[in-house]
């Protein structure tokens, strides 16, 4: 099969950490051409979505000290080929959030897809759907008490309510953004006026989940089934977990909860087109779903040693063998 990875430039991946090229090495092991394409080199012509592609060769990165040690060329490009989306059975999006106008403008163009000729993952509808903040909140037997505003006074009314409350950007990504609010502190005004753009944006705010400071589980999963999971802890005077910020990473089970919570998820995900996602969790809550481009397997893979990312890729052939509606190629 041939895959398609929209991705940031290439050059700036983290080949020991970044999901997208653990994704990239299995389709490569399990025998697949791998492509690589940016969404700045996407649109449609003719009714179909266009765009230059590249292969790519990979080396495999290798374990050693405890991490996962990359070659300095770890990978390699062939000649760009300008040609439809369609030629590929797997269009993978794992373009790095924020979900901007040029964003959105991206699932547009995947749109002009044919479901039936190439699988899209994830969804551009369910991209588009799925802000990764506000999605979490129609699954109110899985999430603490949370709500959303940009009216400073409803905000500083839940602060007090709540004593301690967590602010998030609605469009942040890896804890950009993320403040910790408490009753009593002089310089919460400014901060909710800041966040907002002084009323401009709404922001999410979630009561404080002391369980924080045990650690921020990602659960990774596949068809809205658990597949593996990592605990990111905060480090130093630091409270988010967020591995952009300096969160630590430990090795953690599935638990009846996390499974619990997966199942409320599933369906809708499915619904959505929402294949490969990372859930987050504090405390038996769910705090985020992470749909663009959701990372940790790396971490997983090593603490667990197991390969998600082969899991994926022999997903895909499943679902492509047995087809949507019936199998996208005859040669598989």
């Amino acid at each position: 099969m041939k895959f398609a990875f929209i991705i940031d430039p290439i050059q700036l991946l983290d080949a020991g950490h970044d999901t997208s090229v653990a994704l990239m090495e299995a389709a490569q092991a399990a025998g697949h051409e791998v492509w690589v394409t940016q969404a700045e080199w996407l649109g449609v012509e003719a009714g179909k979505a266009m765009g230059r592609m590249q292969p790519v060769t990979l080396k495999p990165v290798t374990l050693g000290d405890n991490r996962w040690i990359a070659e300095k060329d770890w990978f390699s490009l062939g000649e760009w080929v300008y040609q439809s989306l369609e030629t590929m059975d797997v269009v993978m999006m794992r373009t790095d959030p924020p979900v901007t106008i040029p964003y959105l403008y991206t699932t547009y163009i995947l749109d002009y897809i044919d479901p039936v000729k190439t699988l899209v993952m994830n969804s551009p509808q369910g991209l588009r759907t799925a802000n990764e903040k506000m999605y979490a909140l129609q699954f109110t037997q899985a999430i603490p008490e949370t709500m959303v505003s940009r009216d400073k006074a409803v905000i500083q009314k839940t602060v007090e309510q709540w004593g301690r409350a967590v602010l998030k950007p609605l469009g942040g990504k890896a804890g950009e953004g993320i403040l910790f609010l408490e009753q009593g502190d002089r310089n919460l005004n400014s901060m909710i006026e800041i966040s907002t753009l002084r009323g401009r944006e709404p922001v999410m705010i979630q009561t404080y989940l002391p369980e924080a400071k045990d650690g921020d589980k990602r659960v990774i999963l596949l068809d809205g089934e658990p597949i593996g999971a990592v605990n990111r802890i905060p480090t130093g005077n630091e409270f988010r977990g967020n591995m952009a910020v300096g969160g630590r990473v430990a090795k953690v089970t599935i638990t009846e909860r996390d499974r619990e919570i997966a199942s409320q998820l599933a369906a809708t995900l499915r619904r959505d087109g929402l294949i490969f996602v990372g859930i987050d969790i504090i405390g038996g809550y769910l705090t985020e779903v992470n749909v663009t481009s959701p990372t940790g397997i790396r971490e997983i893979d090593r603490l667990d040693n197991v390969s998600l990312g082969q899991q994926v890729i022999t997903w895909i052939e499943n679902r492509l063998n047995v087809g949507l509606e019936k199998p996208l190629r005859n040669k598989f």
